[in-house]
């Protein structure tokens, strides 16, 4: 037989296209080509597969060898298709049973040894693959990752041990999950002494999945606060787990097991923030899904990196169009962040030197849209050192997390989803009010003049509010609270 076809999977993003491998050898002058749109990396397949073959003890047939990745219009990138393309040739010169080739699908790179690499993207390719009733095939070093779903996996180390399986002599073990990896412990809130308006104000955030901004002088705790966050947060729920351990796949990223918190410097670029790149790879946001993305020192990185953050904090995805291919990545997360009250950090000090221009220039790195999306605007004051002294321990994470899930399980009782996902209809229907608290809100936004996305943010952090106390309605103490976290609202920030 001069014709084979094998499988493989394409990594776009976090989806994981078919790729059917056509390989056919001809009479003529030896030669080995590969179409189908594919780059550096898969053009020098040719080399690794040869080698792979010769080494591995099989005839490399010295005959034109043509090799279509389809469809043609798809980008191929690097090493992931030296398996398929491998057995495409020995099939086709007649080295291994081709009859068999039909139930797997091949991902993975090939040492000149014949020893398989993994490769980047084993997840996805794993829940793509399972979807069409095949068996995949994949580097034992990849296998424990792409063993996370429930489907037929099977792990390989060398080209050899696959003909094996192919032959019939030897079967292939199946992918095991690796359950060795120690889970990180993150930092308790008991750490934490004082500035109990800032710890509630984290734990509203975390019932509510709510966006949170602390201002306030430097050396408060507004970094501290933040980083205990994770601590206070639920656990993943399965489903949940799949969709991070698919992103830190396609990122080339080893898998985490918590909720992840990214805190990327400010120095760090749009591209950086978003994801991007020929073959687009998910960016800081796409991988803090599920979990917390910090911006410490907010006003300092470049406007155009914070503008970008707006569409995903509203769709939870961020859509990445290029020339050849446009790729959605889900970013479906809690935006944490800190700032100082002006340049020099010490407003209303008498050691602060900054202007009212000064203070505009650095307030207004931040636009109205984007801190219109943030639901909480909560001042971290500074604390004396008596007042360090006196401060009793804060209560443990343990505690507060036991307080946020069950204000959850309210929360998904009632609605189905979390109270900072609640859109249009779900907020009339879930956070209807009384007139006393109509009133009160109506009169609060008019003074403060804020849009009405804040209107939406105070019902949400309102709701949640009564969700911490087992509250059905929502009362008039909820919406001042509410209204006293949108502090950077007002026209001048009042240190306390």
């Amino acid at each position: 037989m001069s014709l084979s076809i094998t499988y493989a999977r394409a990594q776009l993003g976090v989806q994981a296209p078919l790729v059917t491998v056509e390989t056919h050898l001809a009479n003529g002058l030896p030669a080995f080509n590969i179409v189908g749109l594919p780059e550096a990396a898969v053009r020098e397949s040719r080399d690794r597969v040869r080698s792979a073959i010769v080494n591995s003890h099989f005839e490399f047939p010295q005959r034109r060898i043509t090799v279509n990745l389809a469809p043609a219009d798809l980008p191929k990138a690097g090493g992931r298709y030296d398996l398929a393309i491998a057995l495409g040739v020995l099939a086709a010169s007649g080295q291994i049973p081709g009859d068999s080739l039909e139930q797997f699908e091949f991902i993975g790179e090939l040492a000149l040894s014949g020893s398989l690499r993994p490769i980047p993207g084993a997840l996805p390719a794993a829940i793509a693959c399972g979807d069409s009733g095949r068996t995949l095939v994949i580097a034992s070093e990849s296998a424990a990752e792409a063993a996370l779903i429930k489907a037929p996996v099977k792990a390989a180390s060398s080209l050899l041990q696959v003909c094996a399986q192919l032959h019939g002599r030897e079967p292939l073990p199946d992918a095991l999950v690796d359950d060795t990896q120690e889970e990180v412990l993150c930092a308790d809130l008991a750490d934490v002494r004082g500035q109990l308006k800032a710890r509630r104000a984290l734990e509203v955030a975390a019932a509510g999945s709510h966006n949170l901004l602390f201002y306030g002088p430097p050396g408060t705790g507004k970094t501290m606060l933040a980083s205990r966050l994770p601590g206070i947060l639920p656990p993943l729920t399965e489903r949940e787990q799949i969709e991070v351990a698919a992103l830190y796949s396609s990122a080339g990223l080893s898998r985490i097991r918590q909720r992840p918190f990214r805190a990327p410097h400010h120095s760090a670029s749009p591209t950086a923030l978003v994801g991007g790149g020929s073959n687009p790879r998910p960016g800081e946001i796409s991988l803090a899904h599920r979990g917390v993305l910090f911006l410490d020192e907010m006003p300092e990185f470049p406007r155009s990196a914070l503008e970008i953050l707006r569409e995903p904090l509203e769709n939870g995805e961020v859509r990445i169009s290029r020339a050849r291919a446009q790729v959605t990545f889900p970013a479906d997360f809690q935006l944490v962040a800190a700032m100082n009250p002006c340049p020099c950090g010490y407003l209303g000090e008498a050691r602060c030197r900054c202007t009212p221009d000064q203070i505009d220039r650095y307030r207004n790195k931040l636009s109205g849209p984007l801190l219109d999306r943030i639901d909480m605007q909560v001042e971290v004051a500074s604390m004396s050192a008596a007042q360090l002294q006196e401060a009793p321990a804060g209560e443990k994470s343990a505690v507060v997390r036991e307080r946020v899930r069950n204000a959850r399980e309210i929360q998904l009782q009632r609605q189905g989803k979390i109270n900072g996902e609640l859109q249009g209809r779900e907020l009339d229907e879930h956070c209807r009010l009384g007139k006393t608290e109509s009133a009160l809100l109506r009169a609060s936004v008019e003074k403060l003049g804020l849009s009405a996305r804040s209107y939406h943010r105070v019902l949400k952090v309102a709701r949640t509010l009564a969700d911490l106390n087992q509250q059905k309605e929502i009362g008039t103490g909820q919406i001042a609270e509410a209204l006293a976290y949108r502090n950077l609202d007002r026209k001048t920030i009042v240190p306390a």
